[in-house]
């Protein structure tokens, strides 16, 4: 799992950085799925190493332009270049309105499956590696959080053991490693569990924005493995960022602290902090350490690496 930061700025796009867009990669899959999809969005697709003919589901946390202005260019060009997969767009409800009538006005031909879906708190998505979840956040407007969650993997299969148990090889070995029951035709009895080592424990990633600190947000992230957190304004002008429901780097920091996350990343930046100015995004990440040391601050083609699996006995 691998988070591709394609927009950092809030509001408006600058020199350095794109509006509202970060692309989860699923290497294994050869997919990746998309948070959010500010104007564009395809630009920083291009400019990336990503695939576009490799997306396949994208989900918009809310309403606002700088997350979803992007969204019917890049279907459309998906459609015009021959896409062979299908895409879901979740959303809170209007995003399924919002595509159908653009659409309709500009003649849009998708030549792909597309699915729009309407979300409501608690799980959007599941298959059989991954589940998301989302959860109301607290913005001007109906905006949801979500959380990709890595279901647990099975620990190493001894093979050697079951052989020298004398259990033949095929159909049980897959129960074994599922940790089924199996019984012999002589009677004999094993258990999945003494044949596999520690599971291997799945790894989350949560992305909060646009909200201003709430409990949601903290319920959302707790454990997770890497919180991606909205950080617009700097600490000196909590009072703006309350009047229009957004966070300081010390609110998201706070987020994290109290849902104890391993590692917290700022994003979606005021276009008023660059460096030069009174104050730049080396302060909102001085902030936000001072209560959450292990903070990164996020740029535009910025790629992290989820942290690898545990084990867990």
């Amino acid at each position: 799992m691998q988070i591709t930061f394609l927009g950092t700025s809030s509001g408006v796009p600058t020199r350095s950085r794109n509006v509202s867009a970060v692309a989860l990669r699923l290497p294994q899959r050869g997919e990746f799925w998309l948070f959010d999809c500010g104007e564009a969005t395809q630009h920083q697709l291009l400019r990336s190493d990503l695939n576009i003919s490799q997306l396949t589901r994208i989900f918009i946390t809310h309403l606002h332009g700088d997350h979803i202005y992007g969204l019917l260019g890049l279907l459309a060009t998906c459609g015009m270049s021959g896409h062979a997969r299908g895409i879901d767009v979740y959303g809170p409800r209007g995003v399924e309105e919002y595509v159908r009538e653009v659409s309709r006005i500009t003649e849009v031909n998708f030549s792909y499956p597309l699915g729009l879906h309407t979300i409501e708190a608690g799980r959007v998505f599941e298959d059989e590696e991954y589940v998301v979840n989302c959860a109301p956040l607290k913005h001007r407007v109906p905006a949801q959080g979500y959380r990709v969650t890595e279901k647990d993997k099975p620990g190493h299969f001894d093979i050697e053991r079951a052989r020298a148990e004398g259990i033949p090889s095929g159909p049980l070995y897959g129960r074994l490693k599922r940790g089924e029951r199996v019984t012999l035709p002589d009677g004999r009895a094993f258990d999945g569990a003494d044949f596999c080592g520690p599971a291997q424990v799945g790894r989350s990633v949560v992305y909060c924005t646009d909200t201003m600190y709430c409990r949601g947000a903290v319920e959302l992230a707790r454990d997770a493995d890497l919180l991606i957190h909205e950080a617009t304004f700097s600490e000196s002008e909590e009072d703006l960022a309350r009047r229009s429901m957004h966070s300081t780097a010390t609110m998201a920091a706070r987020v994290a602290q109290e849902a104890r996350a391993r590692l917290l990343v700022l994003t979606h930046f005021s276009p008023r902090y660059f460096p030069g100015n009174m104050v730049e995004p080396a302060d909102l990440l001085r902030e936000a350490r001072a209560v959450f040391p292990n903070t990164e601050l996020a740029h535009d083609f910025m790629t992290v690496e989820v942290p690898k699996l545990e084990t867990r006995g």
